[in-house]
C-alpha cells in the first residue's frame, strides 16, 4: 500500500500546514485562559475601587475653591453661594518657603463676589472714611466679617487678621483673584503702577507681586485649572457637537466616495491638505505683519513670563513666527513625500479601491467605530470620575502656618474652632490654623496614591483591550471577505457579528495579553514623564541625556509593539491561536514578505493620515472662523469666551478622532487584506486547483510592480 503523501511544508510554518485553507477557522478553543482570568479579576477589583471611592469622595471639592476654614466658595445653599472667587489677604506672604511644604499660601483666604479694582490700603481707608463712608463699604467686602467703621489700628488688624492691610487691582483667574498685570514699554505694571505700598509702610514693585502670584499658581492643582475651561465648554458645547457631527458626515462621505473614486479622492486629499496648511501659513504671516510696529510685539514669551490672559501671547510676533515655521516644515514634508512616493501611491490607490469594495460588501463595519467610541467613552468617564472621587476622599486637614516660619509648632495639625484658645496661639503670635488639604489616617486614605496608580493602569489596560477587540473583530470580518472565492455569494452572513462573538468567546485572554504588554509600556512612559517633571531642577546634563534616551526607547518600543499586536490580532482572527503563537506567525509572514510590506502597507497608512488631516483641518478652519467671530454675516458664533482656543482645539482633536474612527476601518481592512494576500501567495499557485483569492484588478496592478507572479498557471 502506497504511503500517503504529506502536504508540503513552508518555511516558518509547522508540519500541520493546511494547503486547502479557505478562510477563518470555525472550530476554535479558548486561548490564554490564565490571562483572561487575571483580566476579569482586575475588572472586578476596579469596580470595587470605584464603589469605595464613591463612598469616601466629594466632587464638590473639585468644583469650588476652599477658603481658610475649609468652606466652599460659590456652593449653593451656603452663605458663600454668591461669593464664587477666592481672595488672598496678603499675596506677598505666598513667597514663604512654607508654601512648598503645605501646598497652601500662609495667609487668610476668604470668598468674595468680585475682585478688587483699585489700589487701597487700610491706612488710606481710615482717612477716607471721615469724608466719604462709601470707601469703607467697598473695602469691607474683602474683610472676614462686616464692620461699621475702620476703628482698629493697623497693628490690631494684623494681629486679629480681620481685614487685608492692602488690596490691588485684580482679575479672576481659576476662580481666584490675581493681580492684573500689564506690560508697558517692556516694564511690568499692576494697575498702571510699577511701585506701590503694601499697607505696612513698605514700597513694593510689580515684579515682587508677580513672583508671589507665580508661587500660588504652581500650587494650584489640576482640579482648579479645569474650572476656567469648563466655563468655555458650557458656552460652546452645542457648537462642538455640531462640529463633530459634521466631521462624522464628512468622514462617512469620504469613505463612500473612496469606493467609486479612490484615485480622484486621493488627489482631493492631497490638494485639500496642502491648501489648508497653506492657509495656515498665510494667516500666521498676516498676523505677524499686522503686529509689525506695535508696542511690545517684539517681546519674547520669556520676557512676559506667566500671564493669566492667554491672549497676550498672541500679541507677540514670536508666537506667530513659530507657528509659521512649523506649518512650513509640515508643508515641505508632505510635498516631498508626494514626490518620492508617487509610484507607491499608485499601489495604495489600488488597495484603497479593494478596501472600498470590501467595505461595500460589509457596510456594518462602518458602524463598529460607534461601538468602539461608546466603550471608550464609558472607560474614560469611569476613570475620570474614579480619579476625582479618590482625589477628594478624606476630611479637611488644618495645619499651623506662620508667615515668618518662626513658630516651632508650624506644620502641625490643629483645630480652627479652638485654635485661638490654645497654647500655640499664645506662643506664636500671627500664626494661623488654615485649611491644608483633604486626607485622613485610616488605611484607605494612606493607600489613596496607590489606588490612583491602579486606577490609571487598569484604565490603560481597558483602553488597549477595547481597541484590540475592535481590530480583531474587523479583521475576522474582512478575512471572511478575502477568502470568499465568489464575492459576495460566499461571504458568510453577519460577518462582523460573528467575528465579534468569536473574539469575545474564545480570545478574550489573548486580546487581554496583548493589551497588557502595551499598557505596561505606556505606564512606564508615564512614570518617566512624572519623574522628569518632579526632578527637572535637580537633573544634570548626563541625567537629562539618559532621560531622553529612555523616552526615545520606550516610544520606539510602543510603536513596535502596536505594529506586531495589530498583525497578531489579524492572525488570531484567522486561525484562532494564542497570542504568542499568532505574533510569531505574523512576524515570520511579514519577514518573508518584507519587500511587499515596505511598498504597500505604510504608504497606504500615509494616505489615510492625510484624509484624517483633511477632515480635521476643514472643521478646524470653520470652527476658527466661528469662534473668532469672522462669520457674522452667515452665522452668529458664541460670545464671551475666556479662551477661544479651548473649544477650537477640542473640535480639531475631536474631528481627527472621529475621522480616525472611520478611517481606522479602512486601515484594518487593508492590513487584513495584506496579511491574507501574503498567505494567499504562499498557499496557492494560481492554478485551477489552487487559484488565487486576490481580486483580479488588484492582481493586475501588482503585476506591474512585480509583487506577484506574472500570470496564473493553467
Amino acid at each position: 500500500m502506497a504511503k500517503k503523501r504529506e502536504p508540503p511544508s513552508i518555511k516558518g510554518y509547522p508540519r500541520t500546514f493546511d494547503p486547502n485553507f479557505k478562510g477563518p477557522v470555525a472550530k476554535r478553543s479558548c486561548t490564554d485562559v490564565l490571562c483572561c482570568i487575571i483580566f476579569i479579576l482586575f475588572i472586578i477589583a476596579y469596580i470595587l475601587l470605584g464603589l469605595v471611592a464613591w463612598v469616601h469622595g466629594d466632587p464638590r471639592r473639585v468644583a469650588y475653591p476652599t477658603d481658610s476654614k475649609g468652606h466652599f466658595c460659590g456652593q449653593k445653599g451656603t452663605p458663600n453661594e454668591n461669593k464664587t472667587i477666592l481672595f488672598y489677604f496678603n499675596l506677598f506672604s505666598c513667597t514663604s518657603p512654607s508654601v512648598v511644604v503645605n501646598l497652601q499660601c500662609p495667609t487668610t483666604q476668604i470668598c468674595v463676589s468680585k475682585c478688587p479694582e483699585k489700589f487701597l490700603t487700610y491706612m488710606e481707608i481710615q482717612f477716607m472714611y471721615r469724608t466719604n463712608k462709601h470707601y469703607w463699604m467697598y473695602y469691607s467686602q474683602f474683610c472676614k466679617s462686616p464692620f461699621v467703621k475702620p476703628a482698629k489700628t493697623v497693628t490690631q488688624v494684623l494681629l486679629d487678621d480681620d481685614c487685608p492691610i492692602a488690596i490691588f487691582p485684580s482679575k479672576p483667574f481659576l476662580q481666584r483673584c490675581f493681580p492684573d498685570f500689564t506690560t508697558k514699554n517692556g516694564t511690568l505694571t499692576v494697575g498702571n503702577k510699577t511701585i506701590f505700598e503694601d499697607g505696612s509702610g513698605k514700597k513694593r514693585n510689580a515684579i515682587e507681586l508677580r513672583r508671589a502670584a507665580n508661587r500660588v499658581n504652581k500650587i494650584l492643582d489640576a482640579r482648579a485649572i479645569g474650572m476656567k475651561v469648563f466655563e468655555d465648554y458650557a458656552t460652546t458645547w452645542y457648537w462642538i457637537l455640531i462640529g463633530l457631527t459634521i466631521a462624522m458626515l464628512l468622514s462617512w462621505l469620504f469613505v463612500i466616495l473612496l469606493r467609486f473614486t479612490a484615485g480622484f479622492l486621493f488627489w482631493v486629499f492631497m490638494v485639500g491638505v496642502i491648501g489648508i496648511i497653506g492657509y495656515g501659513i498665510w494667516h500666521c504671516y498676516q498676523e505677524h505683519s499686522n503686529l509689525q510696529g506695535r508696542p511690545n510685539s517684539h517681546l519674547t514669551i520669556y520676557d512676559i513670563g506667566f500671564q493669566t490672559d492667554i491672549s497676550m501671547y498672541f500679541q507677540l510676533k514670536q508666537t506667530w513666527f513659530a507657528f509659521m515655521i512649523i506649518l512650513c516644515l509640515l508643508e515641505v514634508f508632505i510635498i516631498l513625500m508626494l514626490i518620492f512616493l508617487r509610484e507607491r501611491i499608485r499601489i495604495s490607490i489600488a488597495l484603497l479601491k479593494e478596501g472600498s469594495k470590501a467595505i461595500g460588501y460589509l457596510p456594518t463595519t462602518l458602524i463598529y467605530p460607534v461601538l468602539t467610541f461608546i466603550f471608550l467613552s464609558i472607560c474614560i468617564a469611569y476613570w475620570a470620575v474614579t480619579a476625582i472621587y479618590l482625589a477628594t476622599s478624606g476630611v479637611p486637614i488644618y495645619k499651623v502656618i506662620s508667615p515668618e516660619r518662626t513658630c516651632k509648632h508650624e506644620n502641625t495639625t490643629c483645630n480652627p474652632e479652638i485654635f485661638n484658645t490654645t497654647e500655640i496661639a499664645r506662643v506664636c503670635p500671627g500664626a494661623q490654623c488654615n485649611f491644608a488639604f483633604y486626607g485622613g489616617k485610616s488605611l484607605y486614605h494612606q493607600y489613596v496614591p496607590t489606588f490612583q496608580m491602579f486606577n490609571l493602569f487598569v484604565f490603560l489596560w481597558l483602553i488597549n483591550f477595547i481597541i484590540a477587540l475592535g481590530q480583531c473583530a474587523l479583521a475576522g470580518a474582512f478575512a471572511s471577505y478575502y477568502w470568499a472565492l465568489k464575492k459576495p455569494d460566499d461571504i458568510p452572513q453577519y460577518p462582523v457579528f460573528t467575528a465579534f462573538g468569536r473574539a469575545i468567546r474564545y480570545h478574550t485572554g489573548s486580546l487581554a495579553f496583548g493589551s497588557l504588554i502595551l499598557a505596561l509600556i505606556q505606564m512606564f512612559k508615564l512614570v518617566l514623564e512624572y519623574l522628569d517633571h518632579r526632578l527637572k531642577e535637580a537633573q544634570n546634563n548626563i541625567s537629562k541625556f539618559l532621560q531622553c534616551c529612555l523616552k526615545c526607547c520606550f516610544w520606539c518600543l510602543e510603536k513596535m509593539v502596536k505594529f506586531f499586536n495589530r498583525n497578531a490580532y489579524v492572525m488570531i482572527a484567522i486561525y484562532g491561536k494564542n497570542f504568542c503563537r499568532s505574533a510569531r506567525d505574523a512576524f515570520n509572514l511579514l519577514m518573508r514578505n518584507v519587500l511587499k510590506v515596505a511598498v504597500m502597507d505604510k504608504v497606504t497608512d500615509f494616505v489615510l493620515i492625510l484624509g484624517k488631516i483633511l477632515v480635521a483641518g476643514c472643521i478646524g478652519v470653520l470652527a476658527f472662523l466661528l469662534f473668532t467671530h469672522r462669520l457674522p454675516v452667515m452665522i452668529e458664533g458664541p460670545t464671551s469666551l475666556n479662551y477661544y482656543w479651548v473649544p477650537l482645539l477640542t473640535v480639531i482633536i475631536g474631528s481627527y478622532l472621529v475621522a480616525h474612527g472611520f478611517f481606522s476601518v479602512y486601515a484594518m481592512c487593508i492590513d487584513t487584506i495584506f496579511i491574507c494576500f501574503c498567505e494567499d501567495l504562499e498557499r496557492n499557485d494560481g492554478s485551477r486547483e489552487k487559484p488565487y483569492f486576490i481580486a483580479p484588478t488588484l492582481h493586475g496592478t501588482l503585476n506591474k510592480m512585480q509583487l506577484v507572479p506574472l500570470k496564473q498557471k493553467e
